[in-house]
C-alpha cells in the first residue's frame, strides 16, 4: 500500500487523521527493530441528518461529500422521492461540541410539510454503526426485507464478465483515501462503455453507497444505463438501496450474503460478486 508520511501539517489531505506509530521496516531488518514513522488513519466522525429542525439520524461517516451523503440517505431510505423535494441541504460542525470531545456534523435538511409528516409516521431513529443501514428499526414488522421489482431494462445484458474485467481494476484509481489510510470503501458508477464516472470514499460501505446516489441525483442519472462498483460484500443493505433509486446493476469485489441474493432477485437487480479479474461470478441476471 503507497502511504505518504511526514508530510507538513498544512497538506493533510481531508478525511485523514496523522499518528504517530511504529511499524516493521520495509528494508529486511528484524522484525523486533520497530521504526517510529508518521501514518495516515481514516477519520470517522457523528454526523446527524436533521430534517426540518429534528434529528432522524446519527452516522459514523467519514467528515466529506456530506450534502451528497444527505440528499443519498434521503433518497435511498424512502424519506423523499425526488431531490426536488429537499429544500435545502447544508452541512456544519455540531452546535453541542464541547471543548476537547470529537468533531461532530450536523447536516440540515428542509422537507416539504408533506414529506415531514411521513417521516414522522415512519418512527424510525438510526443509532448507526459506521452506516448500519438496519440498527434501529423498531420491530420486525417494520423491517422491509425484499425490494419491489423494478421495470424491465433491456441493457442489463451489456453487464457482463467483459465488462467487469475492463472496468474494475480502474477502481483503485478512485480511492485516494483508502490508498493512504487502508480503511475507507468506494462507491462507484461507470456507464455501459467502462468508464467511470462518479465515485465516493467512506469508512462505511453504506455511507459511500449513499454519497453515490446523492451525486447520481444531483447530476440525473439515476435509472441510467450503467453500474455500480463497490469494493466491499454485497449486503442485502446495500442491494436495497440500489432497487430503491432505480440502480439496476450491482458488481461488488467479495461475495454476496444469501439475503443480498434474494433482495437481488426480488428487484430484478442485476448482481456481480467476487469481481477480481480475470474472476467475476454473475449472481442474478437482472430483469
Amino acid at each position: 500500500m503507497s502511504r505518504s508520511p511526514h508530510l507538513p501539517d498544512d497538506a493533510v489531505p481531508p478525511g485523514l487523521v496523522r499518528q504517530r506509530v511504529q511499524r516493521t521496516p520495509q528494508d529486511g531488518a528484524a522484525v523486533a527493530e520497530l521504526v517510529a514513522a508518521d501514518d495516515w488513519l481514516a477519520d470517522e466522525v457523528p454526523v446527524a441528518m436533521v430534517f426540518n429542525g429534528i434529528s432522524h439520524a446519527v452516522m459514523m461517516a467519514s467528515p466529506l461529500e456530506l450534502e451528497d451523503f444527505a440528499l443519498g440517505f434521503a433518497l435511498s431510505e424512502g424519506i423523499v422521492a425526488s431531490a426536488d423535494e429537499l429544500r435545502d441541504v447544508e452541512a456544519r460542525p455540531a452546535a453541542c461540541q464541547t471543548p476537547g470531545s470529537p468533531p461532530a456534523w450536523e447536516v440540515h435538511i428542509e422537507l416539504s410539510p408533506r414529506r415531514l409528516e411521513g417521516l414522522k409516521l415512519r418512527r424510525r431513529t438510526l443509532a448507526g454503526r459506521t452506516g448500519c443501514g438496519v440498527c434501529g428499526i423498531e420491530s420486525l414488522q417494520a423491517l422491509e426485507l425484499l425490494p419491489a421489482a423494478l421495470p424491465a431494462a433491456e441493457w442489463l445484458g451489456r453487464v457482463d464478465a467483459a465488462l467487469l474485467v475492463r472496468v474494475m481494476p480502474r477502481l483503485p484509481a478512485f480511492q485516494p483515501l483508502n490508498t493512504q489510510a487502508g480503511a475507507v470503501h468506494v462507491a462507484a458508477w461507470a456507464d455501459l462503455d467502462g468508464e467511470v464516472r462518479w465515485a465516493r470514499e467512506d469508512v462505511g460501505r453504506h455511507n459511500a453507497l449513499d454519497k453515490l446516489i446523492g451525486v447520481l441525483a444531483r447530476q440525473g442519472q439515476l435509472g441510467a444505463p450503467g453500474l455500480v462498483l463497490m469494493s466491499s460484500r454485497a449486503s442485502h443493505e446495500l442491494v436495497a438501496k440500489c432497487a430503491r433509486v432505480g440502480l439496476r446493476a450491482l458488481a461488488t469485489v467479495s461475495a454476496p450474503t444469501a439475503l443480498g441474493v434474494q433482495a437481488a432477485q426480488a428487484a430484478g437487480v442485476r448482481l456481480w460478486g467476487l469481481c477480481r479479474p480475470p474472476r467475476a461470478v454473475l449472481y442474478t441476471p437482472g430483469g
